[in-house]
């Protein structure tokens, strides 16, 4: 069964996670206790989020049963391993429970409306889970940095946002705040593998590529986001991610103690008895296989 935790309202006592200096690089420093030099190996990790998989899938259940409604919000720069983060939470999971939010960019009839109003009508209802890959915060990231939107527009929302928060948890809504933090170097890396790598090429666009040098610029727009929006209600927990399998694991055992589930006692399960034949014939059918080709 798992365990009950504490409210997700509660600011965490780990002290670890509330990085504030930053090194040379820009970079948030990392503490050693939570990111080992040592990588998390194949092995360790599958055993590891099998296990949280599983305990993923009791908290679906509970989340139905009881009516929840939980969203997570995923920032941080390209590269720092939202997506496979985002996926290691989903694959077993069930999509009408889990619902992943990637929003492109805004039409121009998006753009004439109130700003919270697209990412409003994704909010989940009873029993649901919304992901964010990307959320509101773009108006403080890539839309401040990029030129987007004006300064004034942003330091609007930096005003607003904190009662927006507020207003989402006071519905009902379980609010989780995850930042990724990756360093220089293995963003350099990462975003290099995209352009040699078919499997990736697509995750690297125009506007990562024109947001890549702009380092400081995002490192000033997420202090600007920490310093207000780092809330009692809604704060905001940094993930080192340069171990991507680290992060995942420690990510998503994080989310699990933030939501509290009970694992729900499931009847026996026995496969019935299938059907006989009877006058059923397979047909003398041409049918169109696809090739065998492994």
């Amino acid at each position: 069964m798992g365990k009950k935790t504490a409210k997700p309202t509660e600011k965490p006592e780990d002290k670890s996670t509330k990085i504030k200096k930053k090194s040379a690089s820009g970079n948030m420093k990392k503490n050693t206790t939570i990111t080992p030099a040592k990588k998390l190996s194949g092995k360790a990790y599958n055993r590891r989020l099998k296990e949280l998989q599983i305990e993923l899938v009791k908290l679906q259940e509970w989340v139905k049963l009881k009516g929840l409604k939980v969203v997570i919000v995923f920032e941080g720069r390209d590269g720092a391993g939202k997506g496979g983060t985002i996926k290691a939470i989903t694959e077993r999971v069930s999509p009408r429970v889990f619902r992943v939010i990637a929003l492109p960019a805004p039409t121009e009839r998006e753009k004439s409306q109130m700003y919270m109003q697209r990412y409003m009508k994704h909010m989940p209802a009873a029993g649901e889970v919304v992901i964010f890959d990307r959320s509101w915060y773009n108006r403080v990231g890539v839309e401040r940095v990029m030129g987007f939107c004006t300064e004034q527009q942003s330091l609007e929302f930096l005003h607003e946002v904190p009662r927006f928060e507020h207003y989402m948890i006071h519905s009902g809504i379980i609010l989780l705040k995850y930042w990724l933090e990756v360093s220089p170097e293995e963003q350099t890396m990462r975003l290099k593998s995209r352009i040699t790598d078919g499997r990736k090429i697509w995750k690297l666009s125009p506007m990562d590529l024109k947001s890549y040098n702009r380092w400081y610029d995002y490192s000033r727009a997420r202090d600007d986001m920490f310093k207000v929006s780092d809330s009692v209600h809604a704060p905001w927990i940094v993930v080192p991610s340069d171990d991507k399998r680290r992060a995942q694991i420690n990510t998503i055992s994080h989310f699990l103690s933030k939501v509290p589930y009970e694992e729900i006692p499931l009847h026996k399960i026995k496969l019935p008895a299938r059907q006989k034949p009877g006058n059923y014939v397979e047909p003398d059918y041409p049918y169109q296989y696809v090739p065998d080709v492994a």
